[in-house]
Parts: structure tokens; C-alpha cells; sequence
């Protein structure tokens, strides 16, 4: 927005604070390069356009202001004479993204000294030399501060990951080594029962009888209902009873597995009738190892396919193997990321997934949401903690307005209303020292919408506490110029 041009005094100019010190040819030249210009109330400028001049306000009232999580938040409201803003880092070049890091409108007719921003680069770098090298370390070395704590963030992210990942793996591994040893044991028993029934006088029809009776026992055991603890036990009781009933003593230690096996009266009836009376206690035994083996083996197909679910996870977590921005399933993303966070919920918080499914692809950088997800899943179940370990966390996808919306709702304490508008700057964290680094929101809101040209925002009030992210649902050009580690100031 342009404002009506006035004349310029090198004598007004000189009287604000910030130039005070200038001669009156340097003075001389800030009024033949620069201009006053005159504003009505409304916008002067808006945050992420080109910065092209630096303003200094001679007479009038200022207002700044930010976009945080979606909402114009404004920062600083000022009618001191000399108050500047706009293209503060001009002396900086190429160097860095020169767009206005903040809006600024005025709130009744404003009178500015406008300094364009080459100018102002030249004349700080001429009268000021020294003071140019030093901001421009304090600049970058700020700026290497923040992308070294931020590694480190993404490491303590990373080790609290493998550490559940590590404690997820281990008990089907575990439970798989268990079922393996047991298997050894019941095949060997098996052989050995089979060796004792070839030895006996069973004519071929009768082992061949029993062989099929296996075979029809295996694919029952593939089949097996599930059964209420109360149905179960009535059934073992009824099997038991049958089982002494026909000679065999030791019925009660074989009830159980056959009650698991989905084997009931009548299965045992058939069995009966197609064996003789007198090897029908050796052929009960045989089929119980039979059916201890498929159990066995059925444990360990469900404990490998466990560890094999892991992985994928853990791959689909971190995007091995894929291409770094393409077309993803956000419902992909954010199961892998809270199976690979599920040690680190814990069996106290109860996760709801409302998803929906009818949504689309988005494109994305996938493995950067991956980071978004876990950082505000992280920060949800510290609140819930806080608030004493119980609670509930909901992640809920949706249609809003040609977008795609996520959304992390938790029952933790919520985000008090005085520090709801900082909760998104570098190195701000309500957390106990050591626990963090400020930089997890900070990061999100980088890759949301400086990555993905989205919007991340928060609502919150006690018992309810929402992170909303909201994705464009079409393709935009990569901006590979604008890295996920750029920080807000420096977003367009």
C-alpha cells in the first residue's frame, strides 16, 4: 500500500532518535534517497511480502502484528515518535529471504519516513561497519544455535523412538523364541507317540483313519472360535468329564488346549467312532500334540508377523527407500507414527483414531510430517501426564474448507491463554529444564506451513487442548529453496 508523499526535512528527520547522531550530510542523503509518506488508517504492509523499505514513524500510532497457528496476533502497538519496522535485515543481502517478517497497519493517518531497502543496506554498511559485522554474527550465530538444538531435538526424538521401538520388538521376539522351544518339545513327543502307535497292532486302515482324523484336526485348529472366558471354562469342564469317561485320567490337562483349538464333544465323538476303543487313549494324545504344534505355530506366525509389522513401521516412520516430497496417505503416517510411539503413550492414555477414510492423498514431504506428528503427540501426552497419567489422546482427520485437517485433541491441563500466542517461537517450552528444548512447536509450524503452505493453529481450554493442521489438498510446486529449518521471520 502506498501513501501520499510529503516533503522531506533533513531538521525532522534528524529530531527522531534513531538518527539523531547523523550529520547533516548524512541526513542530506537519507531525504534525497528516501521519502515521507502519509498513511490512512489500514494495512501498510503484510507479512511474507517482499520487503522493500524500511519505515520510521515521524507522527501516529503503529500496530504489529503476527499470524500464529492461522490467527493475526497482534505484538506491538506503539505512538512513540521514531518507532521503525519493515525491512530490518536488508544489510544482510542474498544472504537471507528478504520479506517483511510481520504486518503492519496504522490506526489513524501515520506519518513515515520511508527508506527503500537497497538504500538502507548501503548507508548501514557505509557509516556502519563494525556494527554490520556484528549483527550479522548475532544474526548467524543465532540462526546455528537454533539449527544445532533443533538436531538435538530430533536425536532425543529419535532415541526415545528406538527405545520403544527396541521395548515393541522384544516381547514377540521373545514370545516367538518361547513358542520355537516349546515346538521342538511337542514334535519330539509326537514322533515318539507315532512310534509307539506303529509298534502296536493297528492294522493300516486304522493309521491311516487316524492320519486323516490329524489332518482334519489341523484345519479345525485354523478355525477356532473365540470364546467368553465363561463359555471356555463350561466347555473344559464338559471335555474333562468326557475324557474320563473314556479312560483317559489325566483328561483335565488336555481339556484346555483343545477348548482352544475350537474341538468340542462332538469332534471327540467323531474320533471315537473311527478308532478302536483300545488305541482311542493313544490316538487322543497324538491329536493333542498335533494340536499343540498348529497352536504353536499359529503363536509364532502372530509373533513374526508382529516384528514384521514393526518394521514396516518403523520404515514407513522414517521413509526409507522413498522419494522425499510426493502424493502420501495420512493415515498411513499417523499410524506408523503412533505404533512407533506406543511405548512412550503407555497403556494409561487411550488413543482414538477418527479418521476418515473417504479423504484423499495429499502431497507432502512425508517423512517431515512424521516429525510434525510425533512432536505434537509428544507435547499431548506430557500434558496428559501433567495431569496425573490418565486421559485421552484423539487424533481425527476431516474435510475443512478444501483442506485436510489433523487434528491432536488431548484431556491434559490446556494452554493457559497468556502464553497461548508464544507457544509457536524458538526456544519458548513450559517444560522442566532438561525435559526441552522449545524447538518441537517451533519445527511443526516450519514444516507445516512453510514445506506444506498449510496452517497449524491451536484451541485449547482445560480438559480440552486441540492441534489443528490443516493441508492443501493440491499439488503445489516443491519449494526446495525454502528449507523445513527456515525459520517463521523468514517464511513467505
Amino acid at each position: 500500500m502506498s501513501g501520499q508523499l510529503m516533503p522531506c526535512s533533513p531538521k525532522e528527520i534528524g529530531s527522531l532518535f534513531l538518527f539523531e547522531k547523523l550529520t547533516p550530510e548524512q541526513l542530506g542523503r537519507l531525504c534525497s534517497e528516501g521519502r515521507v509518506e502519509l498513511f490512512q488508517p489500514g494495512p501498510v504492509y503484510a507479512e511474507g511480502d517482499q520487503a522493500t523499505c524500511f519505515f520510521v514513524m515521524i507522527e501516529g500510532t503503529v500496530v504489529l502484528s503476527r499470524q500464529v497457528g492461522g490467527t493475526d496476533v497482534e505484538v506491538t502497538r506503539s505512538s512513540q515518535r521514531g518507532a521503525y519496522a519493515g525491512a530490518m535485515q536488508a544489510y544482510l543481502g542474498d544472504r537471507v529471504r528478504q520479506v517483511y517478517n510481520n504486518s503492519m497497519r496504522v490506526t489513524e493517518p501515520t506519518r513515515f519516513f520511508v527508506l527503500p531497502a537497497d538504500t538502507f543496506a548501503a548507508v548501514i554498511s557505509e557509516w556502519f561497519p563494525m556494527a554490520v559485522h556484528l549483527l550479522e554474527g548475532l544474526f548467524f550465530g543465532s540462526k546455528n544455535t537454533q539449527a544445532m538444538i533443533g538436531q538435538r531435538e530430533r536425536l532425543l526424538a529419535l532415541g526415545s523412538l528406538s527405545a520403544g521401538l527396541t521395548h515393541e520388538l522384544n516381547n514377540p521376539a521373545a514370545a516367538a523364541v518361547r513358542a520355537t522351544s516349546t515346538l521342538r518339545e511337542r514334535v519330539a513327543k509326537m514322533r515318539h507317540k507315532l512310534a509307539v502307535i506303529a509298534e502296536g497292532p493297528f492294522s493300516r486302515d486304522a493309521l491311516a483313519g487316524l492320519i486323516e482324523i490329524q489332518e482334519r484336526t489341523a484345519e479345525r485348529v485354523a478355525k477356532a472360535p473365540a470364546l467368553s472366558p465363561l463359555e471356555a471354562s463350561d466347555r473344559e469342564d464338559m471335555l474333562t468329564e468326557w475324557l474320563e469317561d473314556h479312560g483317559l485320567d489325566y483328561g483335565w490337562q488336555l481339556a484346555p488346549t483343545f477348548v482352544q483349538a475350537g474341538l468340542d464333544i462332538d469332534w471327540l465323538e467323531q474320533v471315537a467312532a473311527a478308532v478302536d476303543e483300545e488305541i482311542l487313549p493313544g490316538a487322543i494324545g497324538w491329536l493333542n500334540y498335533t494340536i499343540e504344534t498348529e497352536l504353536l505355530m499359529n503363536e509364532i506366525e502372530d509373533s513374526t508377523t508382529r516384528i514384521s509389522h514393526l518394521v514396516d513401521a518403523a520404515k514407513q516412520y522414517s521413509q526409507l527407500d522413498r522419494a522425499p516430497y510426493r502424493v502420501v496417505d495420512v493415515h498411513e503416517l499417523l499410524d506408523s507414527t503412533l505404533l512407533m510411539l506406543s511405548g512412550k503413550i503407555g497403556p494409561h492414555i487411550q488413543v482414538v483414531k477418527d479418521y476418515d477414510r473417504t479423504l484423499p492423498q495429499v502431497p507432502g514431504y512425508p517423512a517431515e510430517l512424521n516429525q510434525v506428528w510425533t512432536n505434537l503427540i509428544d507435547n499431548a501426552v506430557c500434558a496428559i501426564n501433567s495431569a496425573g497419567g490418565d486421559g485421552t489422546l484423539t487424533v481425527r482427520t476431516a474435510l475443512d474448507h478444501e483442506r485436510m485437517l489433523v487434528e491432536f485433541r488431548d484431556t491434559g491441563p490446556g494452554v493457559p491463554p497468556e502464553i497461548r500466542s508464544r507457544i509457536f517461537d524458538p526456544f519458548f517450552t513450559t517444560k522442566p529444564v532438561g525435559q526441552g528444548t522449545g524447538l518441537g512447536l517451533d519445527i511443526s509450524w516450519r514444516i507445516v506451513v512453510n514445506k506444506h503452505h498449510g496452517t497449524l493453529q491451536v484451541e485449547s481450554v482445560p480438559g480440552d487442548t486441540r492441534f489443528q493442521v490443516l493441508l492443501p489438498l493440491t499439488a503445489e510446486t516443491p519449494d526446495d529453496e525454502v528449507s523445513a529449518l527456515t525459520t517463521p521471520e523468514e517464511a513467505a
